[in-house]
């Protein structure tokens, strides 16, 4: 089986609900989508659980893969999706605490790598927006072209480039890093 492309393993899973296939494919990309999502969330814990999410997700939306585009590229569409998803449920959670009159404990609700766990990468991305650092993490951590990238967030192609410029002017003036080209 680890022989098999990644749509070979989909077209198997789907058509006969073929849970071995998938497994496949969460063992070949189960990485690359807890990175993302990590890079994202900045929370070790909350992205795993959010890797479950995203693959139970995939698990459930399988045959809307269309095999157009990369397989990855799909699956960190879902990731992302549940990423958003799972902002928007902590926020009207939060919401729905302070409109008790609960004061909502931060410590509890993170757990980021300790400081000497932080990276440099990890230094730059906080710089970026949510939207910037999505794209930037599928660009250069995961490899997706700009097609790719553009079908996982519903945006255009030139909006992908623009981002992926603005992120790394934001990153260039925010250290100070002179842009080996123009000086």
């Amino acid at each position: 089986m680890s022989s098999s492309t990644d749509n070979d393993l989909v077209a198997r899973a789907v058509s006969g609900q073929d849970s071995a296939a998938f497994g496949e494919l969460v063992r070949r990309h189960q990485s690359h989508v807890r990175n993302f999502l990590r890079k994202l969330s900045g929370d070790y814990t909350l992205a795993d659980d959010l890797a479950q999410d995203c693959f139970m997700h995939a698990w459930d939306k399988l045959q809307t893969y269309s095999g157009r585009g990369s397989f990855i590229g799909w699956l960190l569409k879902v990731a992302y999706t549940t990423f958003l998803q799972s902002k928007r449920k902590s926020k009207r959670y939060a919401e729905i605490l302070d409109s008790a009159g609960h004061v909502a404990d931060q410590e509890s609700r993170s757990h980021v790598a300790p400081d000497d766990e932080v990276t440099d990468l990890d230094k730059f991305l906080a710089v970026l927006t949510e939207e910037e650092r999505a794209i930037m993490v599928m660009s250069y951590a995961c490899g997706l072209s700009h097609r790719e990238i553009g079908d996982a967030t519903d945006m255009p192609v030139g909006t992908v480039k623009s981002v992926i410029f603005r992120g790394k002017q934001k990153i260039r003036n925010s250290f100070d890093i002179k842009d080996h080209k123009h000086g």
